[in-house]
């Protein structure tokens, strides 16, 4: 570590608090509020055809802007701004979704798109801060952090939440649909409030002079287009977004779509959201472990581990019949999610050239969130075609195959100048 730990943990607290969205809205209970109350009128392909539109939208914009963005932030030394502004606008869409009327799906929609790219559009500038706090043989460890504490923060509101839901005169509520309400005004509030050290005491590494705004706006898009040569003159940083793309599409996928899964083989939105738990509480010491794992045993062979292990569920996924083996389903994936995504960063943040934290990370959240648009229209393209959702989880196995063996192409991982 940089000898700052209250850094360390102020930015690693940053997934501690907007872990809360991953999991209370994205994960839990938008995709079941919006089928159940906000879109009740329609029918249940109609609901599941409009969340995915929505969900594509929203990671389409930040596939857009990310990279752009990125170039701004190295040049102006504003990464902490933007990640502040993206931060904003999350938590603030979040908290409108308690305001949203029963049948009003459209507006639910679109205060969703909005609070996903707040959401997704911050992880380009909060990730490339790793570099920051972490010199890079700690940067697995650090890294492995940040998703652990997301996993246990995002998995304690979650499980207050359910409490909420499934106890509402506890909690002074009305009912269910009030608890889920007052649900999303929580997750706006935890965000908000957990990450505020982020913004107090991580010092961002800034240019010795820094352009103004305009002037830096001008040259990061310029340098912008530049990226694309550099990145393909190393080698090993564009081999290794090429497999990156592949293989998290799979985890982003299964990640996005398996409470809708295990909606269509009709298990119940209580049983589906106890997994989800599994799979926070499971995953924060799992998390850690992954990052001492990368350490001794190697980043890249842990990751394999964690690719063999998704490419194992997937296959399980196809002949599950029960929620008892989804649950067991939930506690597997826990035990390698947050270990694959947390070395993911921390060994591409070893290949990127010193002073590119920002453009280069833009391009890393862009692969991950093209693999976010093209996930979810595969797996509803599948099930349209065959009508079994069983074969549309199958088609992700050939995702994690593809991305291992491009992962063999990467050459060893070495900070470049």
């Amino acid at each position: 570590m940089t000898g700052d730990r209250r850094a360390v943990w102020s930015w690693a607290l940053y997934d501690w608090a907007n872990s809360a969205f991953a999991t209370t809205v994205i994960a839990g209970f938008f995709p079941i509020f919006f089928k159940q109350y906000w879109s009740a009128q329609h029918e249940a392909t109609t609901s599941t055809f409009h969340l995915g539109m929505g969900s594509a939208l929203a990671s389409a914009v930040v596939v857009l802007l990310a990279p752009t963005l990125g170039a701004v932030a190295d040049r102006g030394g504003l990464r902490k701004p933007f990640l502040l502004a993206f931060t904003l606008i999350g938590v603030a869409a979040t908290a409108g979704l308690f305001f949203v009327g029963q049948g009003q799906w459209l507006a639910a929609l679109a205060l969703f798109v909005l609070a996903s790219i707040g959401f997704f559009g911050g992880l380009t500038f909060y990730d490339s801060l790793l570099v920051d706090v972490a010199e890079p043989a700690r940067s697995d460890r650090v890294s492995a952090l940040g998703y652990a504490l997301g996993y246990l923060g995002g998995g304690i509101l979650l499980a207050v939440n359910v409490a909420m839901t499934l106890s509402p005169e506890s909690f002074g509520l009305a009912d269910k649909g009030e608890a889920v309400r007052w649900s999303f005004l929580s997750v706006a509030v935890w965000w908000a409030l957990f990450a505020w050290p982020l913004f107090r005491y991580v010092r961002e590494n800034r240019p010795a002079r820094p352009p103004a705004p305009w002037a830096a706006a001008r040259a990061g898009v310029r340098e912008l287009w530049q990226t694309f040569h550099r990145i393909r003159a190393h080698r090993a940083a564009w081999l290794f977004l090429l497999a990156y793309w592949v293989y998290i599409d799979g985890v982003h996928t299964i990640i996005r779509m398996a409470v809708d899964f295990g909606l269509s083989l009709g298990f119940e939105s209580t049983a589906l959201i106890t997994a989800l738990l599994l799979v926070q509480f499971i995953g924060f010491p799992a998390a850690v472990a992954f990052g001492y794992l990368g350490e001794r045993w190697g980043t890249r062979k842990a990751i394999y581990l964690g690719l063999a292990v998704y490419a194992g569920v997937t296959a399980w996924g196809y002949v599950m019949t029960t929620e008892l083996q989804f649950y067991l389903m939930a506690a597997v994936i826990g035990l390698v999610q947050g270990g694959v995504q947390s070395l993911s960063r921390s060994y591409f943040a070893r290949l990127i050239p010193e002073g590119k934290s920002g453009e280069f990370f833009g391009f890393y959240n862009m692969m991950g969130k093209f693999a976010a648009v093209i996930g979810p229209l595969l797996v509803g393209a599948t099930a349209a075609v065959t009508g079994d959702p069983r074969a549309a989880i199958g088609s992700i196995l050939v995702l994690f195959g593809i991305g291992a063996w491009l992962l063999t192409r990467v050459p060893a991982e070495t900070r470049t100048a």
